[in-house]
């Protein structure tokens, strides 16, 4: 036999020689960050659709009450109602052209992760020695904290080591809050207010 020892045994000892654990820890934070992130996607989505309805509603409103008016003003107060509409129809594309943009910041994002996801499947279960290195040094909290920071949110500890105090950064409108993270309050809560102070 070209084997001294018994086939069964060699194969048990080999399938013991692979360690999938911290690829499978790793897969499961970024479906979790996954998971986070369509959550919150979802929500902003929500909101902005509810709000986009409200203004298709005001428009509505002011163009039945337009032509309510058309017989009983002059001029000068019909061309003020066609202003009035114009400014209305503005701010009407600006909010679905915002929405277009905010979504495909968001479809950015998840894309990235996703490709992060499966690079991570073709490399195998072990990985490469330079992401095995990594993994082996990540840590959860750390993990939730980059996600964070790359959202314009900085969580910061108190001397006991818990994360209580959020800083919010809007980039675009230059806008900075200081939120103070209290435990009778979700998570849900938080994160709708994050997402409203980020938008």
């Amino acid at each position: 036999m070209l084997l001294d020892e018994d086939p069964a045994t060699l194969i048990h000892h080999t399938i013991g020689n692979f360690n999938i654990h911290p690829d499978k820890i790793a897969i499961g934070r970024i479906n979790e960050s996954l998971s986070t992130l369509q959550q919150a996607r979802d929500l902003r989505v929500r909101e902005s659709e509810n709000a986009l309805r409200k203004l298709s509603r005001n428009l509505q409103t002011l163009t039945t009450q337009h032509h309510e008016t058309i017989s009983s003003h002059n001029s000068t107060d019909h061309a003020s109602q066609i202003v009035e509409l114009d400014t209305q129809k503005f701010r009407v594309a600006k909010a679905a052209s915002d929405l277009e943009i905010d979504g495909g910041r968001l479809e950015q994002e998840l894309d990235g992760l996703k490709g992060r996801l499966q690079q991570l499947e073709l490399q195998g279960d072990e990985g490469d020695e330079t992401t095995k290195a990594k993994r082996e040094m990540e840590d959860p909290t750390i993990l939730k904290l980059r996600v964070y920071r790359s959202l314009g949110i900085d969580v910061d500890p108190d001397r006991a080591g818990t994360y209580n105090k959020a800083t919010i950064r809007n980039m675009q409108k230059g806008d900075v809050h200081v939120v103070n993270i209290d435990t009778k309050f979700s998570r849900f809560f938080y994160a709708n207010y994050f997402w409203q102070s980020m938008g």
